[in-house]
């Protein structure tokens, strides 16, 4: 695993961390208050903790899964986001992903983004193609070594 690879485990790990045990508190203490938000809270810790485990194991199959578990997550991010910012009163608490992620330093809408990339970038079935062009321009026609010999070698 690449250096970019290793932070986005350790940051995915710190952000399943904090998400997990902040709405485990929270559900435990004072779910009557915001049900939703506590929820959803828990659920994006559990989305962390599933890609940071699809991230750290090899395969193609686990590949699979963190790039589901990291699309899921862009898709929360940018569905609650945007809910918590023009449906106020559906969230009286932030949760991770309101407003973007904003209480999480906007972490959590630019991680998935970078986890993609990464997922993308590092694919080791990613056909790697030359640029078009790329292949250098040849003065001479090719001659297999069966049709003779060159005029300059006679």
């Amino acid at each position: 695993m690449s250096g970019l690879g290793r932070l986005l485990v350790a940051i995915y790990g710190i952000l399943a961390l904090a998400a997990t045990v902040r709405s485990l508190y929270q559900i435990l203490s004072r779910f009557n208050e915001a049900p939703v938000a506590y929820l959803l809270s828990g659920l994006a810790g559990a989305v962390y903790i599933v890609a940071t485990i699809a991230l750290i194991r090899q395969g193609p199959w686990w590949r699979r899964v963190a790039g589901a578990a990291i699309l899921f997550e862009l898709l929360g991010v940018l569905v609650v986001g945007t809910l918590s910012i023009t449906l106020g009163d559906l969230f009286p608490h932030d949760t991770v992903w309101s407003v973007y992620g904003r209480g999480y330093g906007f972490i959590p809408l630019l991680l998935p983004i970078a986890g993609l990339v990464w997922l993308w970038r590092s694919d080791p079935t990613r056909v790697r193609s030359e640029p078009i062009g790329s292949e250098p321009i040849r003065s001479e026609p090719i001659r297999s070594e069966a049709a003779g010999s060159s005029e300059a070698e006679k």
